[in-house]
């Protein structure tokens, strides 16, 4: 009954994160889009349009990161991998998922010292949004990465078999 629950609130995450992701491209998209008829036509333009788009592409490109870890289709290498049996291709692999995590959180600790970095100076992104929310999302990203990464290798530890599809059915 536990686990039925844990993978009820692992999907509904996974629902969030892709409407997340979804909305911020959909925003991206509609300012980038006044941005240009306003500048073209009306030869003004949204004060904070840009900074807003710079920092959304920090977002979205980390959101895109969570979608590629959640789906296990991380960039890696292979080299050698498949002269190795199925035993020894479990062992690295559980390796490289331990190896992930540990960088996962070592980036999120350098992130969250940026975060305290910014919201201690205090300065203002845009629409007096503080510098700091916007660079939020790297430690946030990074514990959700390290964590996923970390449960691929106990999973495979455990025995369990990790489908590259949907990791967690």
């Amino acid at each position: 009954m536990m686990i039925k629950r844990l993978k009820l609130w692992y999907h509904a995450l996974l629902k969030i994160e892709s409407l997340l992701l979804v909305a911020l491209f959909l925003t991206m998209l509609i300012i980038s889009v006044i941005q240009i008829i306003l500048r073209n036509i009306f030869d003004m333009g949204i004060v904070w349009g840009d900074t807003f788009l710079r920092i959304s592409v920090l977002w979205l490109g980390l959101m895109g990161a969570l979608v590629a870890s959640r789906n296990n289709n991380h960039i890696s290498m292979n080299l050698g991998q498949k002269y190795l049996s199925d035993k020894n291709q479990n062992n690295v692999k559980i390796i490289i998922y331990f190896f992930t995590s540990g960088i996962c959180f070592i980036i999120s600790w350098f992130g969250g010292n940026l975060v305290l970095m910014e919201y201690e100076e205090a300065g203002l992104a845009f629409a007096n949004i503080p510098i700091w929310i916007t660079v939020l999302i790297i430690p946030i990203a990074f514990i959700i990465m390290g964590l996923r990464y970390l449960a691929f290798s106990l999973l495979l530890l455990l025995g369990q078999a990790i489908d590259d599809q949907s990791v967690i059915k």
